[in-house]
């Protein structure tokens, strides 16, 4: 039981992975993921979730198995 974590951009970098996976637990939500995999580092401003290619917010409830990428906004022109 597992949960795949993606990291983009500069997220990858200041955590000095692009991937993790986590074992799962009853009661994981998005925010608690990201503190399990940063050492309770504190989530940088304007952060985006996605569950499983979905948007999402960070109480989200994961499951056995989700996907779950973290990335700084994507602008351009």
């Amino acid at each position: 039981m597992s949960i795949k974590i993606k990291l983009f951009a500069s997220l990858a970098e200041s955590l000095q992975r692009r991937e993790a996976t986590l074992d799962f637990t009853d009661g994981m939500t998005v925010g608690s993921a990201w503190a399990a995999i940063s050492s309770d580092a504190a989530l940088p401003a304007s952060v985006l979730a996605a569950v499983n290619m979905g948007y999402c917010d960070f109480e989200t409830a994961l499951s056995d198995g989700d996907e779950v990428a973290y990335f700084p906004p994507v602008t351009g022109g």
